[in-house]
This record gives structure tokens, sequence and C-alpha cells, in this order.
């Protein structure tokens, strides 16, 4: 396995100092360590409050429980190494009565796409491998204003999955700078011999590792999405994730690959967890940084906690929309169909209704997206996916959105910008030509036909072609998507099984919540060897409303997760 060099010495340094510095004034140490272990944010600060615990003690316990582990999972590019300093500062303002919020002395991961100026940030990308940037990211400093300890940057996807696409498309969770992460649930190799390279027998989903959160490795960490990296993620590792409004929480300061589909969100191991996040990573007011934070008005003090209702489920309206998510579809002019479910995830499915309705929700079934049914092929959400590799260069885009390769190199260009000298390269091209010069090292393991696709791209020429791709996204999403299914039933959610609604509220740019629901088998094509017994993947659910409904679908997510209370924590990592 593979483990990322930077940060293998900070372990023993950092458990050696939370062993031997004498800890912040607080309350007599207990006779046990604090358990950590699935607790959540909200006991987390009862314990700390109420001197069970000091954030010193609670950042040294999950940096134990990383130096065990991690080894496991390589969840981590680079540990914080002044993450119990900063917990013993957040210690001396509790003790001078200074309570930040919600978050104050509670460890926090970042993906490390997201910006710090104390710890690298270094996009999984080898040309990234030492940037430090000169400024922090806005939800970066939300963090920090809320009091909350920045304890790792994890392992993404390269780039947050825009480095290789077809003819070989690179593996989620796997970076130049760290390798692969693995799934906590089996965090073992593939033994396939077609897959035999380093890649996770259990898949990660999506660029946003999940893997430490569901290991107990910080009590939360905040994602990116751009076509489902938070929601895949959480699905496959058993967490709350939020994929919010685009503007609730601002990009900037989080290397890009498109300002159209582009957000960050929270990743937790409950639904209550992922609220308090959230409330904390969005801006007062609206980011001068970033225009699409005025999109959606914050609820009273940033605090989602008052949606969080047990009895939420009550006479809400929640559609199932069948094609393509749950029943296999034929799109017009194909010939295979798309989509559909295992009987043992149809049945993980039929059990989340009969919950729902036990609860009190009024069920809509079908409710299907009418886009999605369409039978014209230019008005078919399946047929208009992104351009995403070889096959989809200049003379090969007609029929697929060029949003995602043009923003990359629109986006990209100006962010590379934004860092001024601290940039290692000044353009997507020279990233590209980098990447080709050190090919040796690991820059390109997997190629870089997304980089080569995006970088063709004009952003004066070809400003108006992406401006009526995006003009079709929306019509498809939003119009004759989410909205039109919504209005048409009257809904306030449409309820999708594991990951298949992420591309939808993606591509629409709504809020999508991905609730722990079930296990199904791990059975891919081609099998496993003859005596390799795989563990059960985890497969959840998910809960999509209109623009800004976040306080609705959290309602609805909570109550579906109290009544349910169906996530267990990693079986091998007690």
């Amino acid at each position: 396995m593979i483990r990322p060099l930077a940060v293998l010495p900070l372990f023993g340094v950092l458990i050696l100092a939370a062993c031997s510095q004498p800890a912040a004034p607080a309350a007599p140490a207990a006779t046990t360590p604090f358990n950590i272990v699935e607790t959540g944010i909200p006991e987390l600060q009862a314990a700390l409050r109420e001197g069970r615990v000091t954030s010193r003690e609670l950042t040294a316990r999950y940096l134990e429980r990383i130096a065990i582990y991690e080894d496991r999972l390589n969840a981590i590019i680079t540990v914080n190494p002044r993450a119990l300093e900063d917990a013993e500062a957040m210690d001396k303002e509790r003790a001078a009565g200074k309570i930040r919020g919600p978050l104050h002395g509670i460890p926090i991961a970042l993906k490390d796409n997201i910006h710090t100026t104390d710890i690298r940030t270094t996009g999984g990308a080898l040309a990234f491998r030492d940037l430090i940037p000169p400024y922090d990211a806005t939800l970066t400093k939300n963090l920090r204003d809320g009091g909350a300890i920045i304890i790792a940057k994890t392992v993404l996807t390269e780039l947050a999955h825009w480095t290789a696409g077809a003819p070989t498309p690179m593996v989620a969770n796997y970076t130049g700078v760290a390798g692969f992460a693995y799934n906590p649930y089996d965090p073992r190799m593939d033994p396939r011999p077609e897959t035999f390279d380093g890649r996770p027998v259990l898949q990660t989903g999506g660029s946003s590792s999940g893997s430490g959160t569901a290991a107990s490795f910080w009590a939360a960490s905040v994602g990116s999405d751009t076509g489902g990296s938070i929601i895949s993620p959480s699905n496959a590792n058993m967490l709350a994730g939020i994929r919010p409004t685009i503007g609730r929480i601002s990009r900037y300061g989080v290397i890009p690959i498109t300002a159209d589909h582009d957000t960050a969100g929270p990743m937790a191991r409950t639904v209550a967890d992922a609220a308090i996040l959230m409330g904390v990573l969005e801006s007062a007011a609206p980011d001068p940084n970033d225009a699409a934070t005025a999109t959606c008005t914050p609820p009273p003090n940033r605090d989602y906690t008052p949606f969080l209702k047990a009895d939420g489920l009550k006479g809400k309206r929640i559609g199932v929309p069948r094609a393509f998510f749950i029943d296999a579809v034929t799109p017009p002019g194909e010939k295979a169909p798309q989509g559909g479910l295992t009987a043992e995830q149809a049945k993980v499915m039929a059990d989340a209704i009969a919950l729902l309705k036990a609860q009190g929700a009024e069920i809509v079934d079908p409710a299907d997206v009418p886009s999605v049914v369409a039978t014209t092929a230019d008005d078919n959400f399946l047929l208009f996916n992104y351009c995403q590799g070889a096959e989809h260069k200049k003379g090969g885009d007609a029929n697929c959105t060029v949003n995602f390769k043009y923003g990359m190199k629109r986006d990209f260009n100006a962010w590379l910008a934004s860092l001024g000298d601290k940039a290692p390269v000044k353009s997507l091209t020279e990233l590209r030509e980098w990447n080709l010069a050190h090919a040796k090292a690991g820059s390109m393991r997997f190629g870089q036909s997304r980089l080569d696709i995006s970088d063709e791209m004009d952003v004066e020429k070809d400003k108006a072609r992406n401006a009526a791709d995006v003009a079709k996204d929306a019509r498809l999403s939003r119009a004759q998507g989410i909205d039109a299914v919504l209005a048409a039933h009257k809904l306030d959610a449409i309820l999708t099984p594991g990951g298949s609604g992420a591309n939808l509220a993606s591509r629409a740019g709504y809020p999508i919540i991905a609730v722990p629901f079930g296990m199904v088998p791990n059975a891919p094509t081609p099998a496993f060897p003859a005596g390799f017994t795989a563990k059960p993947a985890p497969f959840g659910v998910t809960f999509t409303g209109a623009s800004c409904s976040e306080p609705t679908l959290i309602t609805i997510a909570y109550a579906f997760e109290q009544a349910s209370r169906k996530r267990v924590p990693p079986p091998d990592l007690p």
C-alpha cells in the first residue's frame, strides 16, 4: 500500500506531544480515555462543556486513532502538525468563557482541494504537492472563526476526478500524491487480476474521501461536489452527506472544475452532525468573492438544528421516481437499458418506502422525472451527460455538455492566477506539460485525458457553445427535471437509491442529502476469484428538493434517520 510520505513522520511527533506536554486547564482526567468512536458533535460539545474532556485531549484521541488505523485506510494526505496547539488555544478560550460556536474545539477534516494557509493544499496532484496557498478558503475561515480544529486534509481523487477519463479512467480516490484510499467497510485491495493495481475492493465513491469520517478519525469532514462527489462517497461509507444548493457555501479558495456545478458540503456520521457543520460552513452574508452566495438566505443565526425534528416526516409528500432510478429504462434511439437496481438494492428501497409511510409521509409512487422518461432525444436527460473522456475531444462532443471541460479551462486558469507567485504552474497547459515531464514520478499514472480535452477549449470562441449547453442542462435537470416532478405532484422531495440521484441534483445545482440505510452484496463484474469473500457494501438513500430547500430536506432526512437508525460503524475498526 502506498503511503503519503509527508504524513508518516507527523504521527509519532503528534502522539509523543499528546503524551508528554501538559494539558490545558480543565477538569480532572477521566480514568479511561474519552471514547470518540461514533460520538456525535452534540455529545462532544456536552463533554467539553461539562469538563469531561478538553479539546486537546479530544484531538489527541483522534490522532491516536489515526496512528493506529491510517495505514489500513490511507484516508489522509496531510495531518495538521499544529492540531494540538490549535486545540489548546480553543481550550484557553473556553476557560475564559469564550465559546465561538457549535464547533468550538471540535476536530474537522478538509478535502485536500480546500485552501489552508498553514497546511499544504495539493489537490492530490504531484505538481501541487508543496503548495501553501496565499489565502484561506472562505469556508476554512468560517470554520476557524467558529472554533473548529482543522486536523487533516483528506485523500481525494486527483483534482476532484478531473484528470483522467477514457481510455484509462482514473480510479476513484486515487492521487499521485498519496495513492489509493480504502473503504473501512472492507479495507482490502481488489484481488481480481484485471484490476490488481492497488485499487480498493470496495469502492470509496466520488472524489471526496469519506473513509476517515466513517472510521472516526475526526468528528466530520468537508467534501466538494461537481457531479456527485459528496453523495457518492457518503453512500459508500455509510455517511450523512449534504450537497447544498450552489451558493449556500462559498467556493472561494476551493480548487475548481467548473463554477457552474462546483460546491462544497458537509460529510458526517449523522444528519445532526452534518446540519451543524453546514451552518458553520455557510457565511452570514454573501461572499464578495463568490457571486452565487447571494442565491439562498441563511437560516437565523446560520443554525439548522431547529429543523432536526424526529416527527418531521408527518405530512411530507415524497415522490419515488422509478424510471431509471429503480427500474431500468431504454432512452430513445438507444438499444441498451440504463439504470435499475439489483434485487438486494430494490429490497432496501422497498424497506425505505415502507418506513416513510409508517412515519406519516405521503408517498407518490411512481413520480417519474419528465426529462428521464422523455421520448425525444433532445429532451432526455439520460442522453445528455457531460463530456468526460478522450472520445469527447473537439469533433466528438456534439451530444454531451462541454461545461465541465470548458469550466476547467476557464475556472482553473483563474484559480491559478489567484495564487500569484505561489502557483507552481501558470496555466492548465503548463500543468499538462509538467505532468508529461514528470511521468516517471507517477504524475499521470492513468493519463490526463480530461485535462487534454479541457485545454483544447477556447474560453472566448467556445463561450457560446458552453452557454447553450448550460442552458440545456438547466432545462433538463430543473425545468423538465426536479422542478417539474416536484410541481406535478406537489412534492417536498424525491427519494432515490444509493448515489443514483447525485447526477441530476448536481447538474441542477439543487440540494440532495444522503442517509445511511442498508447493506448489499459487493458483487462486481467480473466476479471476485473463488475463495475470496467480499464484505457487504453500504447502500443508503437520498432526498432531493428544490433550490434552497435544505431546511425541509434536513427535516426529512433527520426524521428518516431517527426512525431507521441503520448506520453501523466499520466492523473491524473497534
